[in-house]
């Protein structure tokens, strides 16, 4: 695939332009933004990247966002935050989601009249949803025809679009992603914390992984003390689990390469990389 991408590229360099798109799993707490802030600047330079989505909804704490935690991700270098169920954890927060200036996504499938926005196409080059699974994680609206609703009008014309996919079942992220293929540049899913190694193209030039990781400790439980997440599966106890905030730190992505003139991916790679906090 790379090598007939390539070739076309040399006989189409007049109207081919590439794009490169890094897409960050589940950033908790601040252990995790401080691997972001470590590391993101540098990886745009290395690997040429365009624009960053970031999924944000552990970013304060380990639950929910804040104000200053998203401009600390902003200053990181991210362009678009994107999140799933813990979007509403930070009541003081809800009232910023329909700031137009913020790049801040909530899925797009919560009914009509939620606060906030699931899509942005006008937050730089790359056009963005944002959209929350229903198997095992909530009752929403059905995230196909909602998605489907959003192409038909028009949504993202003459952007590629990528979409953030926060679902547990790995088998309906893939449906979706299946679903959508050639009609958008990439599906990622996010939301276990777990980076699964399925990165691949589909037939018809959409990206997808299953789950993109998280960036948070390697010694945790999904990011979290080992000791609070323990309590709930020994003794049924429900506790505030902690994110953990120093040590070894995995920063989990993935890079996507899109033509920009077809709106569809080339490739997709993981980026993996682990810090010290």
């Amino acid at each position: 695939l790379n090598v007939r991408y390539e070739s076309t590229l040399v006989r189409n360099s007049t109207r081919k332009i590439r794009m490169r798109v890094l897409m960050i799993g589940d950033v908790v707490g601040s252990g995790g933004r401080k691997a972001v802030t470590s590391l993101l600047k540098d990886l745009r330079s290395e690997l040429n990247i365009d624009f960053v989505t970031l999924q944000g909804e552990n970013l304060a704490a380990g639950i929910g966002l804040t104000v200053d935690t998203v401009a600390e991700m902003q200053e990181a270098g991210a362009d678009v935050i994107t999140t799933g169920n813990h979007v509403w954890d930070k009541r003081e927060f809800i009232d910023h989601l329909d700031d137009p200036f913020l790049p801040v996504l909530r899925p797009l499938n919560y009914p009509p009249g939620t606060p906030g926005r699931g899509a942005t196409d006008d937050s730089g080059p790359i056009a963005v949803i944002n959209l929350i699974g229903r198997v095992w994680v909530g009752e929403f609206d059905s995230p196909f025809a909602v998605v489907d609703d959003l192409l038909a009008g028009g949504f993202g014309l003459g952007k590629p679009i990528v979409v953030d996919f926060h679902a547990e079942a790995t088998s309906e992220k893939a449906a979706l992603a299946w679903h959508l293929d050639g009609r958008i540049a990439a599906v990622v899913g996010t939301h276990t914390h777990v980076p699964t190694s399925d990165c691949k193209v589909l037939p018809d030039g959409t990206a997808f992984v299953t789950d993109l990781g998280m960036v948070g400790a390697v010694d945790s439980i999904l990011g979290v003390e080992v000791e609070g997440s323990l309590a709930r599966f020994l003794s049924g106890r429900r506790q505030r689990m902690q994110p953990i905030r120093k040590g070894l730190v995995n920063f989990n992505s993935v890079l996507i390469d899109i033509d920009a003139s077809t709106g569809q991916a080339s490739s997709i790679e993981r980026v993996d990389r682990q810090i010290e906090v």
